[in-house]
């Protein structure tokens, strides 16, 4: 006998419960295999529950599709920070610029090592010490550090910080249309388990090829275990002579 499987993905879930639907629609309510009951709250839920995998599918590939954007937006603002604060080093390096310069950015005075702008974190915190240290050293009366200027950094930071919170805005989009479908899978599971029992229920009585092919047109799923998918191969084989 082979053996049923319930839907375990959100799209055989509502292929199930589509095709159910569809068999409730050409039938009238006496000649269904399942109850009244039971279609009207499928087709209160089915739309409900389409609705939001749809609207789950078009946030993730909108993110997918813009997360490659921003990783170049987070690279450039990372390289154009980096360079700026070498190109600085170098110029106390010359002695063009005393190392208390390195003071205005937040750096210790004694050390050229680059600040770590691993995280986003890191990068948002010392971006804006660098940008707004600069500006101040200029307003001193500093000279300004060119290739790259601090306006090219800026631009660069403000591009990244703008592209960090569109990025944000579309991942918590994503999430909470994952919570909700969370919460509505479990519902669509009771209903496809409800559906089908009452489905095998009615025809139960039948003969096992009759009752699984009747099943099936209900959007029922069955498989053979490996033994018992050689026996059906040869009596098909066998029927076929």
């Amino acid at each position: 006998m082979p053996y049923r499987r319930l839907p375990n993905t959100d799209t055989a879930r509502i292929k199930a419960m589509k095709t159910a639907l569809e068999k409730g629609k050409e039938l009238p309510p006496n000649k269904l295999a399942f109850s009244s009951k039971t279609i009207v709250r499928l087709q209160k839920f089915l739309p409900q529950f389409d609705h939001n995998f749809q609207l789950y599918r078009q946030a993730l590939a909108s993110q997918n599709k813009k997360s490659k954007d921003y990783n170049e937006t987070l690279r450039k603002a990372r390289i154009y920070l980096t360079h700026f604060i070498r190109v600085m080093n170098m110029a106390i390096f010359r002695g063009d610029l005393p190392a208390e310069t390195r003071a205005y950015y937040g750096l210790a005075t004694d050390e050229s090592t680059v600040p770590s702008f691993n995280t986003e974190n890191e990068l948002m915190s010392w971006g804006r010490r660098i940008i707004e240290g600069e500006e101040f050293r200029i307003k001193k009366g500093g000279s300004p550090i060119t290739n790259p200027t601090i306006a090219v950094v800026k631009v660069r930071f403000e591009n990244f910080l703008e592209d960090w919170n569109y990025h944000n805005t579309l991942a918590k989009r994503t999430f909470d249309y994952t919570e909700k479908n969370y919460n509505l899978r479990k519902e669509a599971d009771e209903i496809i388990l409800q559906l089908w029992n009452e489905v095998e229920n009615t025809h139960n009585a039948l003969p096992e090829e009759i009752r699984k092919t009747l099943s099936e047109e209900y959007g029922l799923v069955y498989f053979y275990r490996k033994g018992e998918l050689d026996k059906a191969n040869a009596a098909e084989v066998m029927s076929q002579l």
